[in-house]
């Protein structure tokens, strides 16, 4: 019997350089929002950067942990090794064009039957965006050049590269409650719930490939949505139970998370929907300024001077505004 049931993908954290460099190509170059900008609550000394749809909606969000001088990381087994956004169908084209004229290397390519632009960040970051038919989310609202009709619409799927690909199944399906969706190229797909565009695990397993090494350009941690605070509970003990080393239920101010790591080495985490991101500051003003957990905020002076400035693109909130 399973635990825990996700309803989907929450967000995938990674971890940057420059954080000037990630503000700029993740609003300006995929048109994302910044819709928090706040700081490593376990090492306030680094930001920590939220990038979503208009209102940071569960399932849009893609995050940073921004530590300066950090070294390039490693992709190899034990790590989420790529990170797919859903387009709408038709948009690979514009995509790679788009990309290519910002100076981004991109090819697309065909994997469970949809068209697949493959390319990196600034610090070597895998993104894929992926034609998913039938995705009703409408993302971001065309901004910083990106039309509203070609707009990422949200996460769509993550990738898992794992030496020995049956341990991280089971827990997949006998814990987490995901179902075998398929196979393609050495990939077997995992689907939460009715599956579909933010609900879907990849894993590669290989024995070929080294260890991963967790560093700019990786990412950290991979998370899960749960419904409420009381299924998290059920689902930590259930994970305990199960003999997973899982963390208290933490506080993230914007949810309520527990973390553990898989057999193959991924840290996992399950995250709440609510309260979400208008907690300490109105939808309009969304990542404009700097927001600190009530545990931090005696220290506010020290930490914001230790930060670098941050300079939020001009139109960032144009999708709010009315136009004449």
């Amino acid at each position: 019997m399973s635990t825990a049931q996700p309803h989907g993908l929450h967000h995938v954290t990674a971890v940057a350089e420059a954080p000037q460099r990630n503000v700029d190509f993740y609003c300006r170059v995929l048109g994302l929002r910044l819709v928090k900008q706040t700081v490593n609550f376990d090492a306030p000394g680094a930001y920590h950067l939220y990038y979503g749809d208009g209102a940071g909606r569960p399932s849009s969000l893609i995050t940073f942990f921004a530590w300066r001088d950090v070294p390039r990381g490693r992709l190899g087994t034990g790590l989420a090794t790529a990170t797919a956004f859903s387009i709408p169908e038709g948009s690979a084209s514009w995509w790679r064009d788009h990309l290519r004229a910002q100076g981004v290397e991109a090819d697309v390519t065909t994997r469970h039957g949809a068209d697949v632009v493959a390319f990196r960040d600034p610090d070597g970051m895998v993104l894929e965006l992926v034609t998913a038919a039938g995705d009703t989310r409408s993302g971001w609202d065309g901004v910083a050049g990106v039309p509203a009709e070609h707009a990422l619409r949200g996460l769509h799927a993550v990738t898992l590269t794992e030496r020995a690909l049956d341990p991280t199944a089971e827990v997949l399906t006998s814990l987490l409650g995901m179902g075998l969706d398929g196979e393609d190229g050495g990939r077997a797909r995992f689907a939460m719930g009715d599956g579909g565009s933010g609900a879907l695990v990849d894993v590669h397993g290989t024995t070929s490939a080294e260890r991963g090494l967790q560093a700019g350009g990786t990412v950290h941690h991979v998370a899960f949505r749960a419904p409420d605070e009381t299924a998290l509970a059920r689902w930590r003990q259930g994970l305990v139970d199960a003999g997973l080393e899982a963390t208290e239920v933490l506080d993230r101010k914007y949810f309520r998370s527990v973390y553990f790591r898989e057999p193959g080495g991924v840290l996992f985490e399950i995250a709440t929907d609510a309260p979400g991101f208008d907690v300490d500051e109105p939808l309009l003003e969304l990542g404009r300024r700097l927001q600190l957990p009530p545990w931090l905020e005696p220290d506010r002076e020290q930490i914001a001077a230790a930060l670098p400035p941050l300079h939020v693109p001009d139109d960032q909130d144009a999708g709010l505004v009315p136009t004449d």
